[in-house]
């Protein structure tokens, strides 16, 4: 029986890496891949494969695509998508590195890796901003029906999409504002996270309320704060059964329906963004029929 991976609706973990491997040039992954989906358990990892990797391999999988970038006044959002992504999850950062360690080791004579990004929930799994994230995930079969893939075909049900966007945060100038601004960017007050009736129409939460998008926009966020020396913010993953939901959020937060601008971008901004697709699992490993393997 076809199976998401568990990993994608489970709880934030205390700790994850988030690796980003390229494709070496004039390699053949299929090996590579085949062992990859031996040792991804869907839980403590999460795999997902970008295009760059499927059109190597004169593959492809009904509506997976590059991520886009999106150009807006005085930021812009880049995409700069990679071949393939491994979240690990778990709650000792040393037995992640190890972890990390093996699978770059397992995967080097056909992968690059292009990032190894160390995350980490913050308190009651808030963003480093104090702000929690996630609240308006879907619940229980509605967060299932949001996340994965169903009523297709073999191979293809039970998958997901994702997409990943590391965001870097001005500190400076978030502590520059006051806590009334700082609420009115989120559209919520961090002291109890109750969301404002009178929220600005920049605050974050009018412009990704998933309900009221026309088809409604949701997804299932789980995302997690990331550190590196004095540089911080959130990596932003959004899984989804199509990337619709998230494009549809992304271009109400550039502006692009009405010029108003997510006040978000006040004091963050993105640095990375790429789109993956998340096969199913069966029999206890990941299962890559849908592109021949």
């Amino acid at each position: 029986m076809h199976q998401y991976q568990e990993g994608i609706l489970a709880e934030v973990p205390a700790n994850a890496a988030y690796l980003s491997f390229s494709l070496r040039p004039g390699s053949d992954p299929t090996d590579a891949l085949k062992d990859l989906a031996e040792l991804c358990d869907g839980n403590n990892h999460v795999v997902g494969l970008g295009e760059p990797l499927l059109l190597a391999m004169g593959k492809s999988v009904a509506g997976l695509k590059s991520c886009p970038s999106i150009s807006m006044p005085g930021n812009n959002i880049p995409s700069t998508q990679q071949a393939l992504w491994v979240w690990l999850r778990g709650h000792d950062q040393g037995e992640l590195l190890h972890e990390s360690r093996r699978i770059e080791g397992m995967l080097g004579d056909d992968f690059i890796l292009t990032a190894n990004i160390n995350a980490f929930m913050y308190q009651d799994s808030r963003d480093l901003s104090g702000y929690i994230d996630g609240t308006e995930n879907p619940k229980d079969e509605e967060a299932v029906a949001a996340a994965t893939v169903s009523e297709k075909q073999d191979g293809l049900n039970g998958s997901s999409f994702v997409a990943v966007q590391q965001w870097i945060h001005d500190f400076d100038k978030f502590q520059e504002m006051t806590r009334q601004e700082q609420d009115n960017c989120f559209g919520r007050r961090a002291s109890d996270n109750e969301e404002f009736d009178d929220a600005p129409e920049s605050a974050h939460v009018k412009r990704t309320a998933q309900e009221s998008f026309e088809p409604e926009a949701f997804v299932v966020r789980r995302s997690m704060p990331w550190s590196d020396g004095q540089q911080a913010g959130l990596v932003f993953v959004a899984f989804g059964h199509s990337f619709d939901a998230f494009e549809a959020q992304l271009n109400r937060m550039a502006g692009k329906n009405d010029g108003i601008m997510d006040a978000l971008f006040k004091f963050t901004r993105p640095v990375t963004g790429s789109y993956f697709w998340c096969p199913p699992m069966k029999q206890g490993k990941l299962d890559l029929s849908l592109i021949g393997l």
